[in-house]
């Protein structure tokens, strides 16, 4: 159907309502309003119209406006308990900076419940001044209304969803499968660690299946939406549709979840034992090289190089690397300084205090661009010892992440 036939049958446009469910209470906590036109029996998916830019700014404005004022007479006609998720094609808003658009909602919308009214935008979709979009946004923000930026994922640009300051990130898992879990791993963690410098609430939709709804709970969203838990309806729906359903299967999620920490702690307390261990009998100091080539032997199973720093990152020791199954030693490593590696000094500051080994997280070696972890651990007031461990002993006991 194309633009003519929309505009000649606007009044059968609907607006439809998805429900948006919470983390923290289980229940319905919102409505994201979708455009629909009814034609005979079929439903006709509007989101995309206001996008078309092969379709006359006007013609676009006019259904957005159609579905919005819809929305809005009949939403605050119900209740006044649920935020309302707001289409808004940002290269559409800026045309009177923002200014209609705010009309239509203060028509409906009373000041008291503005702050219930949320502006979803793409931010990768809109091509204009990103300055002049923060600025509008902003007065929005200061009657209350929030913003959720849609979409977000690994063509976003980050710089620019700072600049909007979004309440709420929509990330998209409807294509997620349960098999990609691991390799999706870094661009969530990403994506949750900008949520928090920004003080953003992840809300997870196309939320198809039970795997996904764990992945989302796993990925720290607060928010919840899909097919899985409602569709899209003419109508609202109870507050507490799923709040059983929500209590079961995150009780399953936690139940998981607690035992694969806790294997995950266990092992990893076992490998620090076993380093420990090996490092007290054999006690490694920079200048002795055979030591250190004791220690690699010792540890050839979950090892990969082995080397001593001082407290400002200036190694003390050759790398002793394992190559070709092989121990070397690399003399070329001798003074090189590794302060400037994030965490590096704040490891120094931890294992000095505590006097005891740390794990790092998962990163990417420089040299071999192998996944690992490293253990660090002070072998008197001035040596530090770092032990690089395999990708293949991490994944072997589940311990990479």
């Amino acid at each position: 159907m194309d633009a003519m036939d929309v505009l000649t049958n606007i009044e059968h446009v609907k607006a439809y309502y998805q429900p948006i469910f919470s983390a923290d209470e289980h229940i319905v906590i919102a409505y994201e309003v979708l455009g629909k036109l009814v034609n005979k029996e079929q439903l006709i998916n509007l989101n995309t119209f206001a996008y078309d830019e092969d379709i006359p700014v006007e013609y676009r404005l006019e259904v957005e406006r159609k579905i919005l004022r819809l929305a809005l007479s009949e939403l605050m006609e119900k209740t006044n308990d649920y935020d309302i998720y707001l289409p808004c094609n940002a290269n559409l808003l800026i045309l009177d900076y923002g200014e209609s658009y705010l009309d239509i909602i203060n028509e409906f919308v009373s000041e008291d419940y503005l702050s219930r009214i949320v502006l979803v935008l793409s931010e990768h979709d809109y091509k204009g001044d990103f300055g002049k979009l923060s600025n509008i946004l902003k007065y929005y923000r200061t009657y209350g209304i929030k913003i959720a930026i849609n979409q977000v994922g690994s063509e976003s640009h980050i710089d620019y969803i700072k600049m909007l300051s979004p309440n709420i990130l929509k990330v998209n898992i409807e294509k997620l499968s349960y098999e990609s879990w691991s390799a999706q791993n870094d661009l969530f963690t990403s994506l949750g660690s900008l949520a928090r410098k920004i003080g953003a609430n992840m809300l997870f939709e196309g939320i198809d299946s039970v795997h996904q709804l764990q992945f989302a709970w796993k990925n720290g969203g607060r928010y919840y939406q899909g097919k899985y838990l409602a569709t899209a309806q003419a109508d609202t729906v109870s507050r507490e549709l799923l709040k059983d359903h929500f209590k079961e299967k995150f009780q399953q999620f936690i139940t998981t979840e607690k035992r694969l920490l806790e294997e995950k702690y266990n092992e990893l307390k076992n490998l620090q034992n076993m380093l420990e261990t090996a490092i007290g009998h054999i006690n490694p100091t920079s200048d002795n090289i055979e030591r250190l080539l004791l220690l690699a032997e010792e540890l050839n199973d979950c090892s990969f190089r082995i080397y001593i720093c001082n407290e400002d990152g200036f190694q003390l020791s050759p790398n002793i690397m394992q190559v070709d199954k092989k121990w070397t030693v690399q003399e070329d490593a001798v003074n090189k300084n590794w302060s400037w590696r994030p965490y590096f000094l704040k490891t120094i500051i931890k294992m000095r205090n505590d006097q005891s080994g740390v794990f790092s997280d998962m990163y990417s070696d420089i040299e071999t661009g192998e996944m690992m972890r490293t253990f660090s651990i002070p072998l008197n007031d001035r040596e530090y010892l770092f032990i690089d461990i395999s990708y293949d002993y991490l994944f072997k006991y589940n311990i990479f992440r």
